[in-house]
């Protein structure tokens, strides 16, 4: 066999320049931020409506349901595990077609326990706070004990782990995949628009207040909600939102929700963000002027309740370790 023939063989093929198609589809990232976002959303919709039927199937609402006033056990359990197990499965989904680690949408870092177990004494104590300035200050009223002996802890591990299955659905779906992807698109934007170092903050904050109004929006379907409750739902979710910059990480955030609504809607027996369930431990209403008071929508409808968000923001900033989000061994933003 000729010589030359055979290092010619040998030789790799030159690299074929990306055909337009791909050039649509695939940027210097990889799959592009607009692409992403749309199949992540079609991928939801689908996987949930699917998944609601089959659930729906396997564990039917009770009769009384559709008349119940109250959010039952059953209820939040079933719409938490579907919410989750959906959430899952297309972050999944969407890592496999990016070929990214699923720890870039925020349960990377190596201080998750901690870091959740902080979370959910921070929400615990800072509802705590809120509602005695509530009681304290008369806008707050205390009827009576609902639940005695046995039932007080049955309930209380009943809920505690449906508001875990409701904060991890929460924080996940709107701070996870879609946080990551947004700010990676706007980081690329700032990027070539200001060339600044400062592309990943802009694209991360800008991301995050977009996503923060939306996830407000979304309480507004919540009976018994309120502009000041929509609010607050909304700065809540930016104080989620600082703890996931400064630790690169949801969990704290996941912890802090789960105690926070655990607190609220089984402990003290007041509306979340207009939302009463039933077996809770006290019976309570508000008193006097709404917006002190939050009237039907609950601590979260009060004024009072910015000054609680001011301070588990300073407790954030002030306590929880910096790392950076997003980056891992394989990837960085």
């Amino acid at each position: 066999m000729n010589l030359d023939a055979s290092l010619k063989a040998a030789e790799p093929a030159a690299a074929l320049p990306p055909s337009t198609l791909r050039k649509i589809f695939i940027g210097s990232d990889g799959l592009r931020t607009g692409w992403g976002l749309l199949i992540f959303i079609a991928l939801f919709i689908a996987v949930a409506t699917c998944v609601n039927v089959i659930g729906h199937k396997l564990f039917p609402p009770p009769a009384e349901a559709a008349s119940e006033a109250f959010a039952t056990p059953h209820a939040v359990f079933v719409s938490g595990t579907l919410g989750v197990l959906v959430t899952l499965l297309v972050t999944w989904i969407m890592s496999k077609i990016e070929r990214r680690p699923n720890s870039v949408y925020g349960f990377g870092g190596n201080r998750k326990l901690l870091l959740f177990a902080v979370g959910l004494a921070g929400g615990a104590i800072c509802i705590s706070l809120l509602v005695l300035t509530l009681w304290r200050t008369g806008l707050l009223v205390i009827d009576s004990r609902l639940l005695f002996g046995s039932a007080i802890l049955r309930y209380a591990s009943i809920w505690l782990f449906n508001f875990l299955l409701v904060g991890l659905f929460e924080e996940y779906s709107a701070r996870g995949y879609l946080q990551y992807t947004l700010t990676r698109g706007l980081a690329s934007l700032y990027q070539r628009a200001f060339k600044t170092r400062h592309s990943v903050a802009l694209g991360f904050w800008t991301s995050a207040i977009i996503l923060s109004i939306l996830f407000g929006l979304g309480h507004g379907k919540n009976p018994g909600e309120s502009p000041i409750g929509l609010l607050s739902s909304g700065l809540a979710a930016m104080v989620f939102c600082l703890s996931l910059w400064r630790t690169g990480s949801l969990w704290w955030a996941i912890g802090f929700h789960s105690s926070w609504d655990w607190g609220q809607s089984f402990l003290y027996g007041v509306a979340n963000s207009g939302t009463v369930i039933k077996h809770n431990l006290l019976a309570t209403h508000a008193a006097g002027k709404t917006i002190l008071s939050g009237g039907t929508t609950g601590p979260e409808g009060s004024i009072f309740i910015l000054a609680v968000l001011t301070l588990a923001s300073l407790v954030i900033f002030f306590t929880l370790t910096r790392a950076q989000y997003g980056k891992t061994p394989e990837h960085s933003t």
